[in-house]
């Protein structure tokens, strides 16, 4: 694969079972990696199944993993990502387990090695929540609106 010109950020992976495979980036440009289910599931019709992927990241400080839909699953089937996009934060130190929601009226059967999500790494800065007395002050002049303001 051609290395990509962009910032490297070492995630330490440990495999928790010898058939967990390591996420990969189908190209050297994508902000993905693809992960895959370590063992069959079945997801009944209008349920959620945690899937297993093997592995647990040390995430660096000042970053998250994100767990993200694989498009090509989504348009093709109507399997979700439970919590999209879920967050692995830096403290988490279990097995990433990926949480499925099935949408169709069949069993859906969750092969071993099915690419089921993707792996964003994203830098997360923290906020410092103030409060204030009257928040109009920071608001901009034409964005007072409130839930769905925006399409009247």
């Amino acid at each position: 694969m051609k290395i990509s010109l962009r910032e490297l950020v070492t995630v330490p992976i440990e495999r928790l079972d010898p058939k967990a495979k390591l996420p990969t980036y189908a190209h050297a440009d994508d902000a993905g990696a693809d992960v895959c289910a370590l063992e069959q599931v079945i997801v009944p019709p209008h349920s959620t199944r945690a899937v297993r992927t093997g592995l647990r990241f040390a995430v660096p400080r000042g970053y998250e993993l994100q767990v993200r839909p694989r498009s090509g699953l989504s348009l093709n089937t109507k399997l979700r990502i439970a919590n999209s996009p879920g967050t692995i934060d830096c403290g988490f130190a279990g097995e990433v387990l990926i949480l499925i929601d099935n949408h169709s009226a069949e069993d859906f059967v969750v092969t071993q090695g099915l690419r089921i999500c993707q792996l964003v790494l994203q830098q997360v800065p923290q906020a410092l929540f103030t409060e204030v007395v009257d928040i109009t002050a920071y608001l901009p002049a034409d964005r007072k609106g409130g839930c769905g303001s925006t399409g009247r």
